[in-house]
C-alpha cells in the first residue's frame, strides 16, 4: 500500500502558537470555568464563598477587558503530537515553536518572565524559550497544546523516589505530603497532576500531561478513579481552603496517570496548578 505523507510548513506551528498563547492567557477553558463554578456553589465556607466569587468576577473582567487572568504570564509548555505521516517544511520545528511564542507574549503584551541562564538570571525578554514535549502519533495531524505554567504552583510541585514496598499507601501519603507542604503558596483551589511510574523524568511529565485532562473527566482505569476520587476528598478534608484562608474546595480535581516501572522502584509526581489550570489546543 502506498504511504501518503502530508506537508506542513512550520510557519502554521508558529501562527497557531502566537494565538493559542494570547488564549490560553486570558481566556478560562470551559472545563475549569464550569470546575469553578461548581466549586463556588459546593463550598460550605463563607469566606471561601466569597472568594470564589471573586475569582470568577476576576475571570469575566479579563476576558471582557482582555487583560491575562492572571499576572504571571508562566512560561509556555507546549506539548505537539506528530502524526507520523507529517512532514515539516519551511524551517527549523523547535525554532517556530519559540517564534510562536515569541510573538505571542511580545506581541500579545504578556509578562515575560524567562531568564536565559537559571543562575545569572538574565530576562530573555520574549518569554523564550518554550519547554516543548513532542509525541508522534499515527495519522497526518498536529495537534498542539500549550500550557502556561506559573512558577507559584510549580514550585510547590515535588518528585518522591517511593519502594515498592511503600505501595498505594505510600502513593497517597506522598501526594499528601505535597499539598500540605504547598498550603495557600500554589494558589488554591488547585489541580492536582500525578504521575505514577516510569522513571525519574517520566512520572515528572506524567505529573504535567495529567493537568491537561478535562477537570470532569474520570480515569477509565478502576482503582486510579477511585485513587482519584479519595486523594480528591482527603485534600478538601484538609481545610486549607481557597486563597488558603479556610473552606472545603482545597482541590477542583486531582488527576493521576500511570506508566510501567521498573522491579526496584515506585516513581511518584505531584505537580500542582493553581485555580486556572490553563491549557488550550488547535490542530492542524
Amino acid at each position: 500500500m502506498e504511504q501518503t505523507v502530508r506537508t506542513v510548513d512550520v510557519a502554521e506551528i508558529t501562527n497557531a502558537l502566537k494565538e493559542l498563547c494570547v488564549t490560553a492567557n486570558h481566556y478560562l477553558s470551559p472545563d475549569m470555568k464550569n470546575a469553578l463554578e461548581t466549586a463556588e456553589k459546593t463550598e460550605a465556607a463563607p469566606l471561601g464563598k466569597k472568594i470564589l466569587r471573586q475569582l470568577e468576577e476576576n475571570l469575566q473582567i479579563a476576558g471582557e477587558d482582555m487583560i491575562p487572568i492572571c499576572q504571571d504570564t508562566g512560561m509556555a509548555v507546549v506539548f505537539l503530537q506528530i502524526g507520523q505521516d507529517v512532514h515539516f517544511v519551511g524551517g527549523d520545528l523547535t525554532e517556530a515553536v519559540n517564534e510562536g511564542v515569541r510573538r505571542g507574549y511580545v506581541d500579545g503584551f504578556l509578562r515575560k518572565s524567562v531568564v536565559k541562564d537559571p543562575l545569572i538570571r538574565e530576562n530573555t525578554k520574549d518569554n523564550t524559550p518554550a519547554v516543548l514535549h513532542t509525541e508522534i502519533v499515527p495519522g497526518d495531524k498536529v495537534k498542539i497544546t500549550i500550557a502556561p505554567k506559573g512558577f507559584g504552583s510549580e514550585n510547590m510541585s515535588k518528585i518522591y523516589m517511593l519502594k515498592p514496598a511503600d505501595g498505594i499507601e505510600g502513593v497517597k501519603a506522598a501526594v499528601m505530603n505535597a499539598v500540605e507542604a504547598a498550603g495557600p503558596n500554589a494558589c488554591p483551589p488547585m489541580v492536582v497532576g500525578v504521575g505514577i511510574g516510569g522513571t525519574f523524568e517520566k512520572c515528572a511529565l506524567l505529573a504535567k500531561k495529567a493537568l491537561l485532562r478535562p477537570a470532569d473527566d474520570a480515569s477509565p482505569v478502576a482503582y486510579v478513579r477511585d485513587l482519584e476520587k479519595e486523594l480528591l476528598d482527603k485534600i478538601n478534608a484538609t481545610g486549607i481552603g481557597p486563597g488558603g484562608l479556610g473552606g472545603t474546595t482545597t482541590a477542583m480535581a486531582v488527576k493521576i496517570e500511570t506508566y510501567p516501572t521498573h522491579i526496584a522502584g515506585l516513581p511518584v509526581a505531584v505537580n500542582i496548578c493553581c485555580h486556572v489550570n490553563r491549557h488550550c489546543s488547535a490542530e492542524i
